[in-house]
């Protein structure tokens, strides 16, 4: 985005407002700075961003998404966008956390809005396609590592070699349209329904990486992991099934720790990305090792 302004006076500057607004800072996004205005008796998300090329963050690709997954039902309505700004109501209800996403009462109400997306995104997105494979971006990211010199080098190789024998385990996939981000943060209740919302990083990938990524992020247990599976699939889990969601659940927290390692060197944002890393490792390390035992067994 070539306009140097402070985000604030860029989403207070937009042609859409019909008089001058006062956007009050949204809490979150670590891709964006969000703002909250009010105008013509409506509340409105700002979101302002450019492109990110170092994590294949294209606002274009993010818009047609964005308008698509309003069109299918799943996100707000967007209003306006120009580039680096996407304008969309304002939803009033409650931001999960990952307490929400662990109760059981809420999967059934999480599996229905994520196949939704899955489902009929694809029916309403506009122009050339994007494809998230978690396994090239790991690929990208290791390029990305070597060419900043990280301190993180020493343990690239092994790494890679981890992301390579989770990638053969998956093997074959169903193709569906993700999110590929599915923090519980994502998800919005308006007492009513659930909403899901911020598409950066949405493409045609495997149905496995947003559920692992579900299951990950919000740290399911291990019967929770199998329930949220039956439920996507309508069918009892096989011991195949399980090891191929072990793998893309293993991959979704690589890709999270490579994610954070390449922003510790690139992001501008005042954000403990060190202690980030540091504990999507950790987590990663423990489910490789959950992975190698279902190998072995």
């Amino acid at each position: 985005m070539s306009d140097h302004r402070d985000p604030r006076a860029l989403a207070a500057s937009l042609a859409f407002w019909s008089r001058p607004v006062d956007p009050q800072p949204l809490p979150g996004g670590l891709t964006n700075t969000n703002f909250v205005v009010e105008d013509q008796g409506r509340k409105f998300v700002v979101r302002i961003g450019g492109d990110i090329p170092v994590h294949g963050i294209v606002r274009a690709n993010e818009l047609a998404a964005s308008q698509a997954a309003a069109s299918a039902g799943v996100s707000p309505i967007v209003a306006y966008a120009e580039p680096g700004a996407l304008v969309m109501d304002f939803i009033e209800g409650s931001t999960f956390t990952p307490e929400d996403i662990r109760d059981p009462r809420n999967l059934p109400r999480l599996v229905q809005l994520v196949r939704r997306a899955h489902r009929d995104i694809p029916r309403f997105f506009r122009g050339p396609a994007p494809m998230f494979w978690a396994f090239q971006v790991i690929r990208d990211y290791t390029h990305q590592l070597e060419d900043d010199e990280s301190h993180y080098l020493p343990m690239l190789v092994d790494l890679l070699d981890a992301a390579d024998r989770l990638e053969v385990a998956v093997g074959p996939i169903e193709l569906v349209f993700g999110h590929n981000d599915l923090l519980a943060a994502n998800f919005i209740d308006d007492g009513t329904r659930l909403w899901l919302v911020d598409w950066d990083y949405a493409g045609f990938n495997s149905p496995l990486f947003d559920l692992g990524g579900l299951a990950s992020n919000s740290a399911l247990g291990e019967d929770a992991r199998d329930r949220l599976l039956e439920l996507y699939f309508e069918r009892p889990v096989t011991d195949e099934l399980r090891r191929k969601s072990a793998a893309m659940t293993a991959a979704s927290l690589l890709r999270e720790a490579m994610w954070s390692m390449v922003s510790e060197m690139h992001s501008p944002l005042n954000f403990n990305y060190e202690a980030y890393t540091h504990e999507y490792l950790t987590r990663f390390k423990a489910a490789l090792a959950l992975f190698d035992v279902m190998e072995r067994t």
